[in-house]
């Protein structure tokens, strides 16, 4: 299905209808917004609209939905974004987030008890707290050069990123992918790249698997960075980096790539200390 297709013609600019709502981009200030120079699809006037074109994906602690931001009547000022909404308080408990945010810190002591105790105000926090660091993260990866969606914007618990697909359809998981033994090959070889420039950044990505990562017109792309962890000053750092590394051997074996587990870590640690 084409986007002409999907989409009913707005043709005058009024208040948003039902599934719509003024654009938040003018909401937000400057560090919230992505890393300049922004890309020549990013919709940045406040006369646009996102309107919901329904949900991507679901998951314990966030939800992706795609929208369209489009100047109603300007067909050249239109993009598609996929929108990571961070569950709130009543549905999600974030069970996961102690082994990554050992080392962090939290300037405001209130916020930290709240954590602490898991209190609704203290879930509350914690979703904006992974919201804002996985924004973050997209922005310091998409710096470095790592292959990650474009981070827009981070307002609230809801981040909103360059959608990775073709009109409508989002790029499949590499876990979904079904390749030949030379594409495979291929596709190993990005994932150590993109492992090696986190290593060098002295990061890790905590939750790194064939999951995590999408597979569009060959290229692999990294999602989900909420739990991006400095190795160095996080204790459970070197344990998690070696998870990542024996997620990723091990699924490529399991398709008949063997891979070393050990020799993907040892060669990380070297690129860490170097």
């Amino acid at each position: 299905m084409s986007l002409d297709e999907f989409f009913v013609p707005i043709f005058a600019v009024g208040e948003p209808a039902d599934g719509q709502r003024w654009s938040t981009w003018p909401a937000v200030i400057p560090s919230q917004r992505g890393p300049r120079p922004w890309p020549d699809w990013v919709v940045t006037s406040a006369a646009a609209f996102d309107t919901e074109l329904g949900i991507v994906k679901t998951g314990k602690e966030a939800d992706v939905f795609l929208i369209e931001r489009a100047v109603p009547g300007e067909p050249s000022m239109s993009s598609i974004l996929a929108a990571k909404r961070y569950r709130g308080p009543e549905h999600s408990d974030f069970h996961r987030s102690g082994q990554y945010t050992e080392g962090r810190r939290m300037r405001n002591t209130r916020d930290t008890r709240a954590v602490a105790r898991r209190s609704a105000y203290g879930k509350a926090v914690s979703a904006g707290r992974w919201a804002h660091a996985e924004f973050e993260a997209l922005c310091t990866m998409h710096g470095l050069g790592v292959p990650v969606p474009y981070p827009v914007q981070v307002n609230g618990t809801e981040i909103l990123m360059e959608f990775v697909g073709d009109d409508i359809t989002a790029a499949p998981r590499l876990a979904h992918v079904r390749a030949t033994r030379a594409e495979l090959a291929d596709l190993f070889a990005q994932v150590v790249e993109i492992l090696r420039l986190l290593a060098r950044a002295g990061v890790a990505h905590g939750d790194f698997s064939a999951f995590n990562l999408l597979v569009h017109h060959g290229r692999v792309i990294v999602i989900d960075l909420p739990q991006l962890i400095e190795v160095a000053s996080n204790p459970n750092g070197m344990a998690l980096l070696h998870r990542d590394c024996l997620n990723v051997c091990d699924w490529f074996t399991r398709q008949g790539l063997e891979r070393d587990t050990e020799a993907l870590f040892a060669d990380l640690v070297a690129t860490l200390c170097g």
